[in-house]
This record gives C-alpha cells, structure tokens and sequence, in this order.
C-alpha cells in the first residue's frame, strides 16, 4: 500500500468573522493562540515522519467568493494578526510544507505573490521546504514559477497541460523561467522527500488503539465549555433522577464526516445518546425524541434545500410530551458538518433547523432542561441565554464525545474549556459587518478592522459580547492573587516574567485556565484594549492553591 506523506493539515486561518464555513477546522481569532496550538500540531505530525502542510496562506478568512476575492490588508494587520501562527508553524514547528490560499492578496493571487512566498516565507522567516498550491489554485506559468510556487495541485484537464508542466518547460527555454529557480524548486523537493519518505526509522503505525481512545476522550473532555449554570442544575444529581429525555437529532449524529473537506475516516464515534445511556442507564429510564429533521446537504443548492430552518410541528410535540414526563430533558442542538462546510459560509447566525422553536417549547414544560451545543463556530444563543439555566458546548467533539459530554453532565470530569473565539450578540458587532467588509465590494474585501479582530475589537470598542474571548465556567471557583512581575521596568527586548498565585476556593477538583494580558498605555500607534501574551492549564484539588 502506498504511503501518503504529506497531511493537508492543519489548517488555522484566523477566525476573523463567524460566519465562515471553516470555523469548525480552524482554531482561534488570536495570533499567539494561534500560534501555540499550530506549532505543537505541526510538531504532532511531523514526528510520524509525516509533512505537516500549513494552510492557506494567507488571509483566507470567507468561504464565499474564496477563489476570486481580492482581500486588502495592511502590513501591520498582516504581521500582527495573520501571519504569526505560521511563522511560528515555520520557524519553531519546522513545517515542511505550505499551502498556498485562493484568493488574492493586495491584488496578486495568494499562490503566485512574490511578497507573501519568496520575501515573507523564504526570505524572512528561512523557510526550506516545498509551496504548493490549492487543488486548482494556480493561474498562471512565470507568475507562479518566479514567485514562489513550487508544486502545482489539482488543475484540471490532462497533466502535460498544467501550468508547472510543458508550459513551464516552454517558459525556460524561452527563459521567462531561470534554471536556477528550477534548481531551488527540485531542491525543496528533495528536501520535503528526505524528511519523509526517504527518511529511515519511519514509526511503526497503529489505528484506533486503546491509547488513541484515552487521548481522544481526555481532549475532549476537556474542551467541552460549559457557558451557563446558574441554578447549579449541572452536574445532575444521579440520586434524584429517575427519568431522562435526550432530545434532538444531534444526540444521535456523528460529526467525523461530512460536507466538504476535513473529514475523518473514524472506526467509530460514540453519540451524546450512547454517552448518557452508558453513564445513567443503570439508575434512570433514557428515553430518546429525535425533535427536528435536520435536512441540509452542503452538496445542494440554496432551492434544493428549501426551507431547512422551519420547525417540526409534530416532531416537538413528541419531544415536548417526552419532556413534560421527565426528571431532566437534555436538549441536543446546534449544527452539524454538513451546515458548516468547507466552500460555503452561513448566511446568519440564527440556530438552524427551527430549533429555538423547540427550544422554547422543551423548555416551557420543564424547568430542568440543560441545552448542549453541538457546533464549531458561534450562533445566536441570546434568548437561549436569557431563558435557560444550564448551556454546554460540546463542539464536533471527536470519537469519544458522547462519553466526555456525560461525564461533564455527571460530574465525573468537571468542564474547563474556553472558548478559542468571541460570540458575537449580534452579527453586526462583529468587525467585518460592523465596517461593512464583508463579503466585499467588486470581490475586494477590504480588512478595515486592521489589527482589531476579535475581542481587540469588542474591548476596544466597548461592545459586550455575548460570550467573550477566553470565557468558560467550572463546577468549582478560584480566585488569582499575589500577582507580581519581577522588575519594575524593562529594557527593549527583555523578557517579563509574571507570577501569581492560584486557588480551588470551591469543593471540587478542577482546572482553571490562566490567561495573561497586556496593555501598552503609551504608544505612537493605536494598539488594542488587550492582548493575550501567556496561559497556562492548572489543576487542582479542593483547597489546592499553586504559585
């Protein structure tokens, strides 16, 4: 069987508006978060003497339009917001591979543009290994061969046609194209094939192992955020319950495949309907309610999928009665991986499906009902947040997430999730609709926001979101004291060092993420409210308290 040595992945464009399909892959609307998680998933992938194949590069941040936008971004926004996780990816993760976006950036296509590929990438950060373009990404022969692009990917029609082929051979001797660029393309080549297939010791590989199971339920476990509890209904008394409705076409979905790209080919995935049943089957009746139909293919047009949001009448009658005779209603909703796809964006953020409609209804027959969240990207959760006691996000939570989301309903894993980005309380807060920016005039999205994305923006702007930035709560309480830093002034270029101590004030084991901060209150240029420069994961018992 042939190996296959580079993985399209990962994928970690800034989350700049919330309506983009790929939220649910990428990671942050933070630089240095971003940053931190793309280095360790290169590093992940690479140690299996595998390429890691950083994407797409850069400002690829819609979906609509991707493959003809022109996006216009300043050099500041650039190197303080969009291109940090992949110099990181670069410099500290040592990336093989770089895959080049869609769109054009400042007037050039992504793939062909001498800034971003030769003097950004090459030049300035040293990288070594091979460009390539997206499948169908490359436009033309001397632009892209002189400016960076070494590997063509997925053009169309027969192969001696493409632009990296007989045209570029053409363009040599005609000498559009020097032998000495062809030289460092066959150079990075060979490079990317010395790290992978030629390399020896590859490690021995191994699918849907014991320990693959562990590792996928502890990072599940541990991303699920718990956003709302305000009446303590979470985690669920076992003792007091004897009858559990799960409710909604979520509870019974896998989110592994689906849409386009980013699929898994997963052995198996354990539903929130399978999780609750193996975790509060032995002391309580579960009974389940599908409740709507959630009837979207990413495949079919806008009039092929009609009207997808209207509510089930008779689908919430069956929850609503399910709900009205039961100790707890667990309420499974949000969207799936065919609503959030690759080539396409949302077109609102309002919950699919009609299911505010059951919402409303599940709740109005029982005050115990606890809302879970199965989505990768923001949604309007306003009046679910004003009516709703006990709200779970739960993400496209992998092969374990029925098991990590009813330990977290139980109690067995207290949640310490955060959210990675800001939900918006309205879309028009979000900086891109805010300025109007979005999806563009003429296919030219202008980044008007400059560095405010995210909460720089909402904090800047004193906008109050409806989750924030870094937001997520937890079975216990602690409390941050002490915090000092090890001088009173610093020179350019020295490092500050902070130290605080932390405290499980509460009566349950936990953990807390710790997130730092800074401010510059004097400086020449507009810089925003706040800026996340550290954090930190740590656990600890009851009364435990850490410096």
């Amino acid at each position: 069987m042939p190996e296959k040595n580079v993985m399209l992945a990962p994928a970690f464009n800034i989350c700049r508006m919330p309506l983009c399909g790929r939220t649910y892959e990428y990671y942050s609307e933070d630089p240095y978060l971003n940053s931190q998680l793309a280095i360790q998933s290169v590093k992940g992938i690479q140690s299996q003497h595998v390429a890691a194949c950083i994407k797409h590069f850069a400002a690829n941040n819609q979906e609509l339009d991707r493959d003809s936008v022109n996006t216009i971004v300043d050099e500041r926004a650039l190197q303080e917001i969009y291109f940090p996780a992949f110099k990181a990816a670069v410099q500290q993760g040592n990336a093989y591979t770089v895959m080049s976006a869609y769109n054009k950036l400042n007037g050039y296509w992504c793939s062909e543009n001498g800034y971003l590929l030769n003097k950004v990438l090459k030049g300035d950060w040293g990288f070594k290994g091979v460009v390539m373009s997206d499948w169908a990404g490359t436009h033309h022969t001397v632009a892209a061969a002189n400016n960076g692009l070494d590997i063509e990917m997925g053009s169309s029609g027969p192969y001696d046609q493409w632009y990296l082929a007989k045209p570029l051979l053409a363009a040599v001797k005609a000498g559009e194209v020097s032998v000495k660029t062809i030289d460092d393309k066959v150079g990075r080549i060979l490079w990317l094939m010395y790290h992978t297939s030629m390399s020896t010791n590859h490690p021995k590989g191994a699918i849907a192992t014991p320990e693959h199971t562990k590792a996928a339920y502890d990072i599940a476990s541990e991303s699920i955020v718990l956003l709302k509890n305000d009446k303590q209904l979470l985690p669920l008394k076992t003792s007091e319950i004897k009858r559990i409705a799960v409710i909604g076409d979520n509870a019974v979905r896998t989110f592994a495949l689906g849409g386009y790209g980013a699929g898994v080919k997963a052995k198996q995935e354990v539903t929130a309907l399978e999780g609750i049943k193996s975790r509060f089957g032995k002391t309580a009746d579960i009974r389940f309610a599908q409740s709507y139909r959630a009837s979207y293919l990413a495949s079919k047009t806008a009039e092929q999928n009609g009207d997808y949001n209207e509510p089930d009448q008779d689908l919430i009658n069956e929850a609503v009665a399910l709900a009205k005779s039961s100790d707890v209603a667990i309420l499974c909703i949000g969207s799936n991986r065919e609503y959030e796809s690759e080539a396409h964006d949302r077109k609102s953020l309002e919950l699919p499906f009609g299911e505010q409609a059951l919402v409303n209804a599940v709740s109005a027959v029982n005050p115990n009902t606890v809302i879970v969240v199965m989505a990768g990207a923001p949604f309007d959760l306003n009046e679910i947040k004003k009516s709703n006691h006990a709200i779970v996000w739960s993400w496209f939570n992998g092969s374990e997430a029925g098991n990590a989301l009813a330990d977290v309903l139980k109690g067995t894993i207290n949640p310490s999730g955060k959210l990675p980005f800001t939900f918006p309380a309205s879309l028009n807060d979000s900086p891109a609709f805010n300025l109007n920016t979005y999806p563009g005039d003429n296919l030219t999205a202008e980044y008007k926001e400059g560095i405010l994305v995210g909460y720089r923006w909402y904090d800047t702007k004193n906008i109050v979101p409806l989750f924030p930035f870094g937001y997520g709560l937890s079975y216990t309480d602690f409390s941050i004291s002490k915090l000092s830093t090890d001088k009173s002034s610093y020179k350019k270029d020295e490092t500050i060092h902070a130290k605080f101590t932390i405290k499980n004030t509460g009566e349950r084991s936990g953990a807390e993420v710790v997130q730092l901060y800074v401010n510059d209150p004097v400086c020449s240029v507009q810089r925003p409210e706040k800026e996340l420069k550290a954090f930190k994961k740590v656990f600890l018992k009851a009364g435990e308290k850490r410096r």
